[in-house]
């Protein structure tokens, strides 16, 4: 299974860039995302990720978020967009507690 980082800024001026780096694995049968170090997100970069997603399942090929930032997992909570890619919606940050972290543009 190949891997892509998803990098530390998924704003709306990388979306374009995320799309471009992403279209090059749309065929690979197996694929993981590396959102770990993503610290900062816009709607439009979640837009490409769920397009992504759902493209890449239409075709019958796996694709997962390996792991994924409290920052990324926020902003996929706020937006719905949990199960869209693959995330659980029942986690908090571990202290019992819903996650807090800003969210450019969440609407």
């Amino acid at each position: 299974m190949n891997t892509v980082s998803l990098g530390d800024d998924l704003g709306i001026e990388a979306s374009a860039d995320l799309k471009q780096r992403l279209s090059a694995h749309l065929e690979d049968p197996a694929l993981a995302l590396d959102g770990s170090a993503v610290k900062r997100v816009h709607t439009a970069a979640m837009q490409v990720l769920c397009a992504f997603f759902l493209s890449r399942g239409e075709q019958g090929r796996q694709t997962e978020l390996a792991s994924c930032s409290d920052a990324l997992r926020d902003a996929a909570r706020l937006l719905g967009l949990s199960t869209q890619l693959g995330l659980a919606t029942n986690e908090s940050s571990g202290d019992g507690q819903q996650p807090k972290q800003p969210v450019e543009n969440p609407a």
